[in-house]
């Protein structure tokens, strides 16, 4: 596995981190972007300290939700959104971001292939305490491989999932924090890592935004980071307004498509490709309130 870096250097895992306006964690949770923001911000900053990611990726990844045998999935759907798209042939480069990357590592299982430089992000340390002990092969770390074996299934190479993780693994060269609603997210951790020749991005901006503006802002943020040319891998929720963590209720900005695809325009995108997925009843389990999802592959600076 290749060295994993943090902003003190190789394997110097970020403790204590603060990006421009203040700091990104603390003990026990942490304000977004402290003196930069006003209460709408702030809010949904206090609501994630008790965030809890075992509990959301139970809910979300764990049957029935994690079923992936079930052809109207919506797993199966996100990874062959995914799939197809790295499949063209036209998403690839060095250098690939993951924007809010949560606990889960799932949105980079077709992306390794193509990517030698990946980078990890998320604003919780307790979830990126989760990616490294994935990363690092701690034994009590979340199991992966019912959806690594789905992607090696879907992709056709003869690949087996037991090499998908490892190149997964080797090609993560970092975990850093993140605030989308910074003008830097990255912060003094991100020189010498951006701009990316690819982002990716799955329920994120919406989950961290207490209105369209700020969901706007945010995507704006996250586009600097992006060279021109650059492709982004949207996926996001559609007209959800909360969601469940263990003890945490997290609020949502509810989106429609075409307030997705106004958003992407504004933020200097041509959409390449945009799907929606509409949740069956059999999968409303009350850890949220979501109604679809959307995936969307835009290109930075191309024609609408």
């Amino acid at each position: 596995m290749a060295p994993l870096e943090g902003p003190r250097g190789p394997r110097g895992w970020e403790r204590g981190y603060k990006g421009p306006g203040g700091p990104l964690d603390r003990p026990g949770g942490g304000t977004m972007s402290d003196g930069a923001v006003g209460g709408g911000l702030e809010a949904v900053a206090e609501s994630y300290r008790r965030f809890q990611p075992r509990a959301y990726l139970v809910n979300n990844y764990r049957p029935p939700r994690g079923d992936l045998s079930r052809p109207d999935g919506v797993g199966p759907w996100k990874l062959g959104c995914l799939a197809q798209t790295f499949a063209s042939g036209e998403v690839r480069g060095r250098s690939l971001l993951d924007v809010g990357s949560g606990p889960t590592v799932y949105q980079l299982l077709s992306a390794c292939a193509h990517f030698e430089d990946i980078t990890m992000t998320d604003f919780l340390e307790v979830n990126r305490r989760e990616l490294r002990d994935w990363l690092c092969r701690d034994p009590g770390a979340f199991d992966w491989s019912p959806y690594s074996r789905h992607v090696c299934l879907i992709e056709g190479k003869g690949e087996t999932w037991q090499d998908k993780e490892r190149q997964l693994r080797e090609r993560v060269k970092r975990v850093l924090p993140i605030d989308v609603h910074q003008d830097q997210p990255l912060g003094s951790a991100g020189a010498g890592t951006v701009p990316v020749d690819a982002l990716v991005s799955a329920f994120c901006l919406e989950a961290v935004s207490p209105d369209k503006a700020s969901f706007q802002r945010a995507l704006d943020h996250i586009t600097t980071l992006l060279r021109p040319g650059g492709h982004l891998l949207l996926i996001g929720a559609l007209e959800e307004s909360f969601y469940l963590a263990g003890s945490a209720r997290l609020a949502v900005v509810p989106l429609k498509e075409e307030e997705v695809r106004e958003a992407l325009a504004r933020s200097g995108y041509g959409i390449r490709d945009f799907r929606t997925y509409s949740m069956p009843a059999s999968l409303q389990t009350g850890v949220d309130d979501v109604r679809g999802v959307f995936f969307a592959w835009a290109q930075k600076g191309a024609a609408p």
